[in-house]
């Protein structure tokens, strides 16, 4: 496992929105572990829950491929497998490492941070069933680490009836202020999400997110059963392969990508079954190419169509996808540095900042984000132990 820089606890759940709202800056880390599930990502802002009003130090952490395999191994699994317990115990355990490697290198003084804003990993995400798994221990991390933790961001929104998904989308709305509307930000992780900005002033207003389809997860899959590696790195096995358009317009004959959103997916909704004759080369371009169009078949729910495209995620590193997006979209398609974004940790600083709409009272999604009947808050707080101050 590597680094790239760049007891008893109270706990207090937080379910709906507070009349007074509260304005104060707090700087809180974010940390983020996705679906495609190669590591753990931390990130540093000051931020009232509204406007960012500061960006800090980032730090990524990579999982090893034995630990990797250890989460794949319960992916959909029951939330009262046993084999949950050590699992957790051993991700949250990584995950404080990675708060005290980021607050060691850049010499943060611990009690300067207001909170941690701690996702965990999903494991199953299944809303039309009421299910939402994310694994984590926000009380051993915030004993761990002595600093207030904000985790179970989802459950809340799935209770209510929303999708649980996507949930950065308003961090996303606060960031894109400057830009030219309407504006998309395409999320290309595991699973691929798009958050549409149209010229609405507040959080939640003019805003539509949704899940697309796969971006690198099935990809990743592919590479590792059938070359031994966990990435189609730059997108050459795909560039080198030909894409089979029988199987592709199968896979694309799914009700999922005309069904009218907010609408999300897990990491399991899609499999590898049509590309399993291919070839490995082949099988990258034909799933590469599926990514493409399914993002495509995004514009058709989309109020209006995007001036611009920013691209963050893992994905926006492959140029073989980000070409074929670009063909497939028609109009410029940027990874998010363009606009002075950090698309490594972008993730990551939006559960920092989901963390402090958190603990002050703002919703953490809206109907056109997921579908939930009104705007909903959500995460439960952790305290450490002889914590003084309030919220």
């Amino acid at each position: 496992m590597s680094y790239h820089n760049r007891a008893r606890c109270d706990n207090a759940q937080l379910g709906k929105p507070t009349m007074a709202l509260d304005q104060k800056v707090r700087t809180a880390i974010g940390l983020m572990s996705g679906t495609s599930m190669d590591g753990i990502d931390a990130a540093l802002i000051r931020t009232d829950g509204q406007t960012i009003k500061e960006f800090g130090p980032c730090l990524s952490f990579d999982y090893d491929e034995a630990f990797r395999d250890r989460l794949r191994s319960v992916l959909r699994c029951d939330a009262s497998d046993p084999r949950l317990i050590d699992i957790e115990l051993d991700l949250t355990d990584l995950h404080a490492r990675v708060v005290e490697r980021l607050i060691m290198e850049n010499e943060i003084a611990t009690d300067t941070i207001d909170l941690i804003g701690f996702h965990g990993q999903t494991l199953d995400h299944r809303p039309n069933e009421g299910i939402t798994l994310q694994i984590g221990d926000g009380a051993r991390l915030a004993l761990e680490t002595g600093i207030p933790v904000v985790n179970d961001f989802r459950s809340n929104d799935v209770a209510r009836g929303g999708e649980g998904a996507p949930f950065a989308s308003l961090y996303h709305q606060a960031l894109a202020h400057e830009l030219d509307k309407p504006t998309v930000i395409l999320n290309l992780g595991g699973v691929a999400n798009v958050t549409w900005v149209g010229g609405g002033i507040g959080a939640g207003e003019d805003i539509l997110a949704f899940d697309t389809g796969p971006a690198s997860a099935l990809i990743d899959d592919w590479v590792a059963q059938k070359l031994g590696q966990s990435m189609d790195v730059d997108g050459k096995l795909a560039a080198s392969g030909t894409v089979d358009h029988a199987v592709l317009s199968k896979m694309l004959d799914q009700s999922y990508f005309a069904k009218k959103p907010p609408k999300s997916l897990d990491r399991g909704d899609f499999n590898l079954d049509r590309v399993r004759p291919l070839n490995a080369a082949d099988g990258a371009a034909t799933l590469t190419a599926f990514t493409a169009k399914s993002v495509a078949a995004a514009r058709a729910h989309f109020p209006q169509p995007a001036k611009q495209w920013v691209v963050t995620g893992g994905g926006r590193k492959n140029p073989t996808m980000m070409k074929l997006i670009a063909d497939e979209v028609g109009v410029s398609v940027e990874p998010v540095e363009q606009v002075g974004w950090d698309g490594d940790n972008l993730e990551a600083q939006a559960f920092a900042f989901l963390g402090v709409r958190s603990v002050a009272g703002l919703p953490l999604s809206v109907p056109t984000t997921t579908g939930v009947a009104r705007p909903a808050t959500g995460g439960r707080l952790h305290l450490p132990p002889g914590h003084i101050g309030e919220f």
